[in-house]
Protein backbone atom coordinates (compact mmCIF):
# COMPACT_ATOMS: atom_id res chain seq x y z
CA UNK A 1 0.00 0.00 0.00
CA UNK A 2 3.18 2.60 0.97
CA UNK A 3 4.90 1.41 -1.89
CA UNK A 4 1.98 1.88 -3.91
CA UNK A 5 1.39 5.19 -2.96
CA UNK A 6 4.93 6.31 -3.39
CA UNK A 7 4.57 5.24 -7.00
CA UNK A 8 1.74 7.37 -7.72
CA UNK A 9 3.32 10.22 -6.19
CA UNK A 10 6.21 10.08 -8.14
CA UNK A 11 4.39 9.83 -11.08
CA UNK A 12 1.86 12.64 -10.12
CA UNK A 13 5.54 14.73 -9.60
CA UNK A 14 6.75 13.97 -12.72
CA UNK A 15 3.76 15.00 -14.53
CA UNK A 16 3.43 17.57 -13.11
CA UNK A 17 7.53 18.25 -13.93
CA UNK A 18 6.53 17.44 -17.71
CA UNK A 19 3.26 20.20 -17.53
CA UNK A 20 5.98 22.86 -16.02
CA UNK A 21 8.29 22.32 -18.73
CA UNK A 22 5.64 22.49 -21.16
CA UNK A 23 4.22 25.47 -20.20
CA UNK A 24 7.95 26.77 -19.85
CA UNK A 25 8.25 26.35 -23.75
CA UNK A 26 5.15 27.65 -24.52
CA UNK A 27 6.22 30.71 -23.26
CA UNK A 28 9.49 30.75 -24.42
CA UNK A 29 7.89 30.11 -27.97
CA UNK A 30 5.26 33.18 -27.59
CA UNK A 31 7.85 35.54 -26.09
CA UNK A 32 10.88 34.73 -28.40
CA UNK A 33 12.98 33.14 -25.43
CA UNK A 34 15.17 29.75 -25.89
CA UNK A 35 14.53 27.27 -23.85
CA UNK A 36 17.49 27.26 -21.02
CA UNK A 37 19.85 25.05 -20.96
CA UNK A 38 21.68 22.64 -18.99
CA UNK A 39 24.24 24.71 -16.45
CA UNK A 40 27.01 22.80 -17.40
CA UNK A 41 26.28 23.21 -21.14
CA UNK A 42 25.81 27.11 -20.30
CA UNK A 43 28.37 27.47 -18.74
CA UNK A 44 30.49 25.42 -21.32
CA UNK A 45 29.19 28.17 -23.79
CA UNK A 46 29.69 30.90 -21.85
CA UNK A 47 33.45 30.19 -21.63
CA UNK A 48 33.63 29.40 -25.09
CA UNK A 49 31.75 32.99 -25.45
CA UNK A 50 33.76 35.14 -23.12
CA UNK A 51 37.01 33.44 -25.28
CA UNK A 52 35.72 34.29 -28.58
CA UNK A 53 34.44 37.79 -27.34
CA UNK A 54 37.86 38.16 -26.43
CA UNK A 55 39.62 36.90 -29.32
CA UNK A 56 37.29 39.42 -31.33
CA UNK A 57 37.83 42.23 -29.27
CA UNK A 58 42.22 40.91 -29.67
CA UNK A 59 41.24 40.81 -33.40
CA UNK A 60 39.27 43.94 -33.53
CA UNK A 61 41.85 46.01 -31.89
CA UNK A 62 44.92 44.71 -33.90
CA UNK A 63 42.63 45.54 -36.82
CA UNK A 64 41.72 48.38 -36.07
CA UNK A 65 45.49 49.37 -35.08
CA UNK A 66 46.30 48.41 -38.24
CA UNK A 67 43.50 50.16 -39.88
CA UNK A 68 44.49 53.22 -38.40
CA UNK A 69 48.15 52.86 -39.66
CA UNK A 70 47.02 52.25 -42.99
CA UNK A 71 44.63 55.54 -42.97
CA UNK A 72 47.79 57.41 -41.96
CA UNK A 73 49.75 56.12 -44.61
CA UNK A 74 46.99 56.58 -47.20
CA UNK A 75 46.70 60.26 -45.45
CA UNK A 76 50.59 61.05 -45.77
CA UNK A 77 50.15 59.42 -49.49
CA UNK A 78 47.02 61.69 -50.34
CA UNK A 79 48.83 64.82 -49.11
CA UNK A 80 52.18 64.12 -50.71
CA UNK A 81 50.08 63.83 -53.71
CA UNK A 82 47.96 66.75 -53.08
CA UNK A 83 51.10 69.10 -52.55
CA UNK A 84 52.85 67.60 -55.93
CA UNK A 85 49.56 68.37 -57.75
CA UNK A 86 49.74 71.94 -56.17
CA UNK A 87 53.86 71.85 -57.33
CA UNK A 88 52.04 70.98 -60.62
CA UNK A 89 49.23 73.59 -60.88
CA UNK A 90 51.74 75.93 -59.70
CA UNK A 91 54.54 75.11 -62.43
CA UNK A 92 51.84 75.00 -65.08
CA UNK A 93 50.41 78.30 -64.08
CA UNK A 94 54.44 79.34 -64.76
CA UNK A 95 55.02 80.68 -61.40
CA UNK A 96 58.19 81.29 -60.34
CA UNK A 97 59.34 82.17 -56.70
CA UNK A 98 61.39 85.13 -56.52
CA UNK A 99 61.83 87.76 -53.49
CA UNK A 100 62.56 91.35 -53.91
CA UNK A 101 66.33 90.51 -53.04
CA UNK A 102 66.52 88.11 -56.20
CA UNK A 103 64.46 90.04 -58.45
CA UNK A 104 66.42 93.32 -57.82
CA UNK A 105 69.84 91.13 -58.67
CA UNK A 106 67.96 90.03 -61.68
CA UNK A 107 67.63 93.50 -62.90
CA UNK A 108 64.22 93.08 -62.99
CA UNK A 109 62.28 96.31 -63.45
CA UNK A 110 58.39 97.10 -63.99
CA UNK A 111 56.16 98.78 -66.70
CA UNK A 112 52.38 99.29 -66.74
CA UNK A 113 50.82 98.41 -70.28
CA UNK A 114 49.08 100.61 -72.27
CA UNK A 115 48.27 102.64 -75.47
CA UNK A 116 50.88 102.67 -78.15
CA UNK A 117 51.10 103.79 -82.07
CA UNK A 118 52.61 101.01 -83.79
CA UNK A 119 54.06 101.16 -86.73
CA UNK A 120 53.34 98.50 -89.70
CA UNK A 121 56.65 96.72 -90.48
CA UNK A 122 57.87 94.18 -92.93
CA UNK A 123 61.05 92.22 -93.50
CA UNK A 124 62.19 90.82 -96.47
CA UNK A 125 65.02 89.54 -97.77
CA UNK A 126 67.03 90.96 -100.86
CA UNK A 127 70.42 90.99 -103.18
CA UNK A 128 71.96 93.66 -104.13
CA UNK A 129 72.11 93.87 -108.40
CA UNK A 130 73.02 96.43 -110.95
CA UNK A 131 71.22 99.42 -111.25
CA UNK A 132 70.02 98.35 -114.76
CA UNK A 133 69.56 101.54 -116.25
CA UNK A 134 72.87 102.60 -115.67
CA UNK A 135 74.38 99.09 -116.56
CA UNK A 136 75.57 98.68 -120.50
CA UNK A 137 76.66 95.46 -122.62
CA UNK A 138 78.59 96.49 -125.13
CA UNK A 139 78.79 95.06 -128.67
CA UNK A 140 80.77 95.59 -131.28
CA UNK A 141 77.66 96.10 -133.74
CA UNK A 142 79.65 94.83 -136.56
CA UNK A 143 81.74 91.40 -137.37
CA UNK A 144 85.68 91.40 -137.12
CA UNK A 145 88.86 90.60 -135.19
CA UNK A 146 89.69 92.17 -132.25
CA UNK A 147 93.62 94.48 -132.97
CA UNK A 148 93.89 95.57 -129.55
CA UNK A 149 92.25 95.82 -126.00
CA UNK A 150 92.63 98.94 -124.06
CA UNK A 151 90.31 98.12 -121.35
CA UNK A 152 90.60 95.57 -118.33
CA UNK A 153 88.44 94.17 -115.51
CA UNK A 154 87.48 96.30 -113.21
CA UNK A 155 88.71 99.09 -114.39
CA UNK A 156 86.90 102.67 -113.65
CA UNK A 157 86.21 104.20 -117.27
CA UNK A 158 84.88 107.63 -118.16
CA UNK A 159 82.63 107.96 -121.57
CA UNK A 160 83.88 108.31 -124.74
CA UNK A 161 87.43 105.83 -123.54
CA UNK A 162 88.43 103.69 -125.93
CA UNK A 163 88.12 100.19 -124.48
CA UNK A 164 89.20 98.06 -127.88
CA UNK A 165 90.15 97.63 -131.79
CA UNK A 166 88.97 95.40 -133.77
CA UNK A 167 89.37 95.19 -137.72
CA UNK A 168 86.47 94.87 -139.72
CA UNK A 169 85.41 95.06 -143.56
CA UNK A 170 82.34 95.97 -142.84
CA UNK A 171 83.50 99.10 -141.65
CA UNK A 172 85.50 98.98 -144.62
CA UNK A 173 82.71 98.54 -147.02
CA UNK A 174 80.99 101.58 -145.24
CA UNK A 175 83.36 104.08 -145.24
CA UNK A 176 84.00 103.61 -149.06
CA UNK A 177 80.69 104.01 -149.09
CA UNK A 178 80.52 107.63 -148.15
CA UNK A 179 83.57 108.49 -149.68
CA UNK A 180 82.59 107.60 -153.25
CA UNK A 181 79.18 108.69 -152.04
CA UNK A 182 81.32 112.40 -150.95
CA UNK A 183 82.96 112.43 -154.55
CA UNK A 184 79.61 112.32 -156.07
CA UNK A 185 78.39 114.77 -154.21
CA UNK A 186 81.25 117.32 -154.99
CA UNK A 187 80.85 116.42 -158.74
CA UNK A 188 77.05 117.16 -158.87
CA UNK A 189 78.04 120.31 -156.80
CA UNK A 190 80.20 121.60 -159.52
CA UNK A 191 78.11 120.26 -162.33
CA UNK A 192 75.02 122.15 -160.69
CA UNK A 193 77.35 125.32 -160.65
CA UNK A 194 78.16 125.47 -163.91
CA UNK A 195 74.64 124.74 -165.27
CA UNK A 196 73.09 127.29 -163.16
CA UNK A 197 75.29 130.04 -164.73
CA UNK A 198 75.36 128.94 -168.19
CA UNK A 199 71.04 128.60 -167.77
CA UNK A 200 71.24 132.41 -166.15
CA UNK A 201 73.38 133.71 -169.51
CA UNK A 202 71.24 132.19 -171.75
CA UNK A 203 74.06 129.32 -173.34
CA UNK A 204 72.23 126.39 -171.99
CA UNK A 205 68.29 125.38 -171.43
CA UNK A 206 66.32 125.26 -168.29
CA UNK A 207 66.27 121.98 -168.62
CA UNK A 208 70.13 121.50 -167.85
CA UNK A 209 69.99 123.31 -165.15
CA UNK A 210 66.98 121.63 -163.91
CA UNK A 211 68.68 117.83 -164.21
CA UNK A 212 71.64 119.10 -162.63
CA UNK A 213 70.13 120.31 -159.52
CA UNK A 214 68.15 117.12 -159.43
CA UNK A 215 71.63 114.69 -159.09
CA UNK A 216 72.94 117.51 -156.78
CA UNK A 217 69.82 116.25 -154.78
CA UNK A 218 70.35 113.08 -154.94
CA UNK A 219 74.44 112.88 -154.10
CA UNK A 220 73.43 114.82 -151.09
CA UNK A 221 70.95 112.06 -149.86
CA UNK A 222 73.17 109.68 -150.72
CA UNK A 223 76.07 110.99 -148.71
CA UNK A 224 74.23 111.56 -145.91
CA UNK A 225 72.70 107.95 -145.79
CA UNK A 226 76.30 106.47 -145.48
CA UNK A 227 77.30 108.75 -143.15
CA UNK A 228 74.43 107.68 -140.68
CA UNK A 229 75.41 104.05 -141.09
CA UNK A 230 78.56 104.95 -139.61
CA UNK A 231 77.39 106.85 -137.36
CA UNK A 232 74.45 103.82 -136.40
CA UNK A 233 77.91 101.42 -135.99
CA UNK A 234 79.91 104.24 -133.63
CA UNK A 235 82.04 104.52 -136.46
CA UNK A 236 83.45 107.65 -138.13
CA UNK A 237 84.03 108.87 -141.26
CA UNK A 238 87.89 107.37 -141.29
CA UNK A 239 91.01 106.84 -139.42
CA UNK A 240 94.71 107.24 -139.94
CA UNK A 241 94.67 103.20 -138.83
CA UNK A 242 92.75 102.51 -141.99
CA UNK A 243 89.16 102.21 -143.24
CA UNK A 244 88.63 98.76 -141.71
CA UNK A 245 89.59 100.50 -138.04
CA UNK A 246 86.73 100.59 -136.16
CA UNK A 247 86.57 101.53 -132.19
CA UNK A 248 84.67 100.55 -129.23
CA UNK A 249 84.13 103.40 -126.79
CA UNK A 250 82.51 103.43 -123.39
CA UNK A 251 79.21 105.06 -123.29
CA UNK A 252 79.54 106.33 -119.91
CA UNK A 253 81.44 106.69 -116.74
CA UNK A 254 81.34 103.18 -115.13
CA UNK A 255 83.60 99.74 -114.27
CA UNK A 256 84.14 97.15 -116.42
CA UNK A 257 82.32 94.30 -114.58
CA UNK A 258 82.25 91.77 -117.58
CA UNK A 259 85.02 91.34 -120.36
CA UNK A 260 84.54 88.53 -123.18
CA UNK A 261 87.36 89.63 -125.84
CA UNK A 262 91.03 89.09 -126.51
CA UNK A 263 93.53 90.32 -129.09
CA UNK A 264 93.05 88.30 -132.44
CA UNK A 265 89.66 86.35 -131.53
CA UNK A 266 87.08 86.91 -134.16
CA UNK A 267 83.72 88.30 -132.67
CA UNK A 268 79.80 88.90 -133.99
CA UNK A 269 78.41 91.98 -134.33
CA UNK A 270 75.69 90.69 -131.47
CA UNK A 271 78.47 89.34 -129.17
CA UNK A 272 78.68 91.38 -125.72
CA UNK A 273 82.41 91.75 -124.99
CA UNK A 274 81.98 94.20 -122.07
CA UNK A 275 79.82 95.06 -119.46
CA UNK A 276 80.03 98.25 -117.92
CA UNK A 277 77.79 99.77 -114.95
CA UNK A 278 77.55 102.56 -112.92
CA UNK A 279 78.00 101.52 -109.57
CA UNK A 280 77.16 104.91 -107.88
CA UNK A 281 73.94 103.56 -108.09
CA UNK A 282 72.74 99.99 -107.50
CA UNK A 283 69.35 98.04 -106.97
CA UNK A 284 68.33 96.28 -104.00
CA UNK A 285 65.80 93.36 -105.18
CA UNK A 286 63.28 91.67 -103.54
CA UNK A 287 60.48 88.74 -104.09
CA UNK A 288 57.44 89.66 -102.48
CA UNK A 289 54.57 87.16 -101.39
CA UNK A 290 51.13 88.20 -102.18
CA UNK A 291 50.13 88.06 -98.84
CA UNK A 292 52.48 91.56 -98.38
CA UNK A 293 51.95 93.17 -101.55
CA UNK A 294 49.19 95.55 -100.00
CA UNK A 295 52.38 96.85 -97.45
CA UNK A 296 54.90 96.94 -100.63
CA UNK A 297 54.09 100.39 -102.07
CA UNK A 298 56.15 102.61 -104.61
CA UNK A 299 57.52 105.29 -102.39
CA UNK A 300 57.50 103.36 -99.47
CA UNK A 301 60.12 104.34 -97.05
CA UNK A 302 62.49 101.05 -96.48
CA UNK A 303 66.37 100.60 -94.41
CA UNK A 304 68.79 98.20 -96.32
CA UNK A 305 70.77 96.29 -94.02
CA UNK A 306 73.66 94.29 -95.12
CA UNK A 307 73.82 90.35 -93.69
CA UNK A 308 78.09 90.28 -93.78
CA UNK A 309 78.75 93.07 -92.13
CA UNK A 310 77.46 96.59 -90.04
CA UNK A 311 75.96 98.81 -92.71
CA UNK A 312 72.73 100.47 -93.70
CA UNK A 313 71.13 102.77 -95.81
CA UNK A 314 67.81 104.10 -96.43
CA UNK A 315 66.00 104.56 -100.15
CA UNK A 316 62.76 104.04 -101.05
CA UNK A 317 60.41 101.78 -103.32
CA UNK A 318 61.21 102.44 -106.68
CA UNK A 319 58.87 99.32 -108.36
CA UNK A 320 56.68 96.78 -107.27
CA UNK A 321 56.32 94.03 -110.41
CA UNK A 322 52.45 94.09 -111.96
CA UNK A 323 52.45 90.13 -112.09
CA UNK A 324 53.43 87.28 -109.34
CA UNK A 325 55.47 84.75 -110.80
CA UNK A 326 53.81 81.58 -111.93
CA UNK A 327 56.32 79.28 -110.31
CA UNK A 328 57.71 81.32 -107.03
CA UNK A 329 54.10 82.93 -106.13
CA UNK A 330 55.91 86.06 -105.73
CA UNK A 331 55.89 90.06 -107.69
CA UNK A 332 59.63 91.22 -107.75
CA UNK A 333 60.15 94.50 -106.37
CA UNK A 334 63.34 96.87 -106.04
CA UNK A 335 64.57 99.67 -104.35
CA UNK A 336 67.58 102.51 -105.73
CA UNK A 337 70.27 102.97 -103.41
CA UNK A 338 72.60 105.46 -103.76
CA UNK A 339 76.44 104.02 -103.55
CA UNK A 340 78.92 107.27 -104.07
CA UNK A 341 81.98 104.72 -101.95
CA UNK A 342 81.12 101.49 -103.57
CA UNK A 343 79.80 99.73 -100.38
CA UNK A 344 76.70 97.91 -102.03
CA UNK A 345 78.60 95.38 -103.77
CA UNK A 346 76.04 93.24 -106.61
CA UNK A 347 75.81 90.20 -105.01
CA UNK A 348 75.28 90.98 -101.39
CA UNK A 349 72.75 89.54 -99.26
CA UNK A 350 70.52 92.45 -97.32
CA UNK A 351 67.51 92.61 -95.18
CA UNK A 352 64.47 95.35 -96.24
CA UNK A 353 62.68 96.45 -93.43
CA UNK A 354 59.39 98.13 -94.59
CA UNK A 355 57.73 100.70 -92.43
CA UNK A 356 54.37 102.20 -93.37
CA UNK A 357 52.28 104.74 -91.30
CA UNK A 358 51.71 103.93 -87.37
CA UNK A 359 48.35 102.77 -85.82
CA UNK A 360 47.42 103.26 -82.53
CA UNK A 361 46.28 100.50 -80.32
CA UNK A 362 44.88 100.11 -76.88
CA UNK A 363 46.88 97.93 -74.95
CA UNK A 364 50.88 96.97 -75.90
CA UNK A 365 54.04 96.06 -74.21
CA UNK A 366 58.04 96.90 -75.20
CA UNK A 367 58.87 93.94 -77.46
CA UNK A 368 61.50 93.69 -75.30
CA UNK A 369 58.83 92.08 -72.78
CA UNK A 370 57.44 89.41 -74.67
CA UNK A 371 59.23 85.92 -74.17
CA UNK A 372 58.73 82.30 -75.90
CA UNK A 373 58.59 79.33 -74.02
CA UNK A 374 57.53 75.54 -74.72
CA UNK A 375 58.38 76.46 -78.05
CA UNK A 376 56.55 79.13 -79.49
CA UNK A 377 54.00 80.49 -76.58
CA UNK A 378 54.03 83.95 -76.12
CA UNK A 379 54.36 85.00 -72.72
CA UNK A 380 54.52 88.59 -70.35
CA UNK A 381 55.77 88.31 -66.99
CA UNK A 382 53.79 89.60 -64.62
CA UNK A 383 54.09 90.34 -60.82
CA UNK A 384 52.43 88.21 -58.54
CA UNK A 385 52.36 87.65 -54.83
CA UNK A 386 55.78 85.73 -53.83
CA UNK A 387 57.33 86.01 -57.31
CA UNK A 388 56.13 86.51 -60.96
CA UNK A 389 53.88 84.46 -63.26
CA UNK A 390 54.44 83.64 -67.19
CA UNK A 391 51.04 85.41 -68.22
CA UNK A 392 50.52 83.82 -71.61
CA UNK A 393 49.27 86.56 -74.35
CA UNK A 394 47.57 86.74 -77.47
CA UNK A 395 49.73 89.14 -79.40
CA UNK A 396 49.05 91.28 -83.04
CA UNK A 397 50.74 94.14 -84.95
CA UNK A 398 54.46 95.12 -83.33
CA UNK A 399 57.30 96.84 -84.18
CA UNK A 400 61.07 97.16 -83.05
CA UNK A 401 59.50 99.03 -80.07
CA UNK A 402 56.11 98.14 -78.65
CA UNK A 403 53.68 95.02 -79.06
CA UNK A 404 50.34 95.01 -79.47
CA UNK A 405 48.58 92.53 -76.41
CA UNK A 406 45.14 91.44 -78.27
CA UNK A 407 44.28 89.61 -74.89
CA UNK A 408 46.01 88.26 -71.41
CA UNK A 409 46.99 91.84 -69.87
CA UNK A 410 44.55 94.97 -69.50
CA UNK A 411 45.44 98.76 -69.74
CA UNK A 412 47.73 99.63 -66.49
CA UNK A 413 48.77 96.64 -65.86
CA UNK A 414 52.36 95.77 -64.10
CA UNK A 415 54.45 93.47 -66.30
CA UNK A 416 58.34 93.17 -66.13
CA UNK A 417 60.35 94.67 -69.17
CA UNK A 418 63.95 94.65 -67.68
CA UNK A 419 65.18 90.97 -66.47
CA UNK A 420 62.19 89.14 -68.42
CA UNK A 421 64.87 86.79 -70.33
CA UNK A 422 66.56 85.88 -67.45
CA UNK A 423 62.96 85.39 -65.97
CA UNK A 424 62.55 82.83 -68.73
CA UNK A 425 65.77 81.19 -67.75
CA UNK A 426 65.19 80.50 -64.27
CA UNK A 427 61.62 78.89 -65.33
CA UNK A 428 63.29 76.56 -67.34
CA UNK A 429 65.94 75.88 -64.51
CA UNK A 430 63.05 74.72 -62.11
CA UNK A 431 61.11 73.12 -65.02
CA UNK A 432 64.18 70.58 -65.30
CA UNK A 433 64.64 70.36 -61.91
CA UNK A 434 61.05 69.69 -61.37
CA UNK A 435 61.38 66.55 -63.89
CA UNK A 436 64.31 65.08 -62.45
Amino acid sequence: MNQTSSSRRRTAIAIAAILVLGAAAAAGIVYGTQPAKPAAEAHGHEHAGESHEHDAKSEHKHDSKHDDKHDEKEHAHEEGEHAEKEQDKEHEEGVLKLDAARAKTAGVTLLQAGPAAIGSSLQLPGEIRFNEDRTAHVVPRVAGVVESVAANLGQMVKKGQLLAVLSSPAVSEQRSELMAAQKRLALARTTYQREKQLWQEKISAEQDYLQAQQAMREAEIAAANAQQKLAAIGAGAGSAGGLNRFELRAPFDGVVVEKHLSVGEAVQDSTAVFTISDLRSVWAEMKVAASDLPFVRVGEKAVVQATAFESKATGVVAYVGALIGQDTRTAPARITLDNPEGIWRPGLFVNVDLTASSQQVAVSVATSAVQKIDGDKPVVFVPVEGGFKAQSVKLGKADAQNTEVLQGLTAGQSYVNGGSFILKSELGKASAEHVH
